[in-house]
């Protein structure tokens, strides 16, 4: 069975949008630093792929690398994939209780509070306020429709309130998680992996990723390249909008010609030898 390697790519999406670049901005870990993966939280991340042999000689099997991108100013991908969604259907159900608790007051509970049109708008502007602002997603590409889920979803920061419409500056907004949309450069021209992007049902990954068979049977250092897309809050034609910023960022993998082995005795990759009491 092929091993499978996690490479996460943090994103300090906010920092890197400001400096138009991810050098210095990005943050690679994966889960072989015990096999000799180096640059472990820097952006020049070299992934060690241990054995193109298992202890026996033979050939071994392709390994599978597999890329996990998240920003640092996000909301934390514990949470369910629905939370903005319900927050903001949750903020406008609320506008509408709120509408007809305003009404009930006017016919019936208050009606010499707002005897003024005055008092009835600002009423009516507190409301307003309290439901957020509503975002749309901009694409670089006519053809191409999906969103993943965030039009019409509204600004959130970092603790997971919405703002209010009021907010002139917002310091700690909740960024849109980045995007791979690509994986290119030596080792994909070389056939040292070969990426793709697979659909799943994870819903943390937003139901597709990136991930690569390796061939094993080349040793060596080969870099690759990471295409990433941020999204960048502006203000345009009085909307609130994302507008994609593409950027890339280089990684490294180390295929080296040790063999295969496990992690708990440094033997063959196989059954794990039991006890015996």
């Amino acid at each position: 069975m092929s091993q499978q390697l996690g490479i996460i790519l943090m994103v300090d999406v906010e920092a890197a949008i400001k400096a138009n670049t991810l050098a210095g901005n990005s943050y690679l870990f994966d889960n072989m630093k015990l096999q000799g993966s180096e640059g472990l939280g820097t952006d020049k991340l070299v992934s060690a792929i241990n054995g193109t042999h298992y202890c026996d000689g033979s050939q071994a099997n392709e390994q599978v690398l597999n890329w996990l991108p998240y920003g640092v100013g996000s909301l934390p991908p514990t949470l369910p994939k629905s939370f903005l969604a319900d927050k903001s259907k949750n903020s406008d159900l609320k506008a509408l209780d709120d509408l007809k608790e305003l009404a009930n007051k006017i016919e019936n509970t208050e009606k010499e509070r707002f005897t003024s049109i005055v008092h009835v708008l600002e009423e009516l502007k507190k409301i307003s306020q309290a439901t957020g602002v509503k975002t749309k997603v901009q694409s670089k590409r006519s053809d191409v429709k999906h969103d993943f889920g965030h039009s019409g979803q509204k600004i959130m920061d970092v603790t997971g309130e919405l703002v209010a419409q009021s907010e002139e500056k917002i310091s700690d907004i909740n960024s849109l998680n980045p995007i791979i949309t690509g994986i290119s450069g030596e080792a994909v021209d070389k056939n040292i992996i070969y990426p793709a992007a697979y659909g799943s049902p994870d819903m943390v990954t937003d139901g597709w990723y990136w991930a690569a068979s390796v061939d094993t049977s080349q040793p060596g250092t080969y870099a690759y390249t990471m295409h990433v897309q941020l999204y960048k809050l502006t203000l345009k034609d009085g909307e609130s909008a994302w507008v994609p910023v593409d950027m890339t960022c280089e990684a490294f993998i180390k295929i080296s010609n040790d063999p295969k082995k496990n992690g708990f005795t440094n033997a063959g990759v196989g059954f794990l030898p039991i006890p015996i009491v």
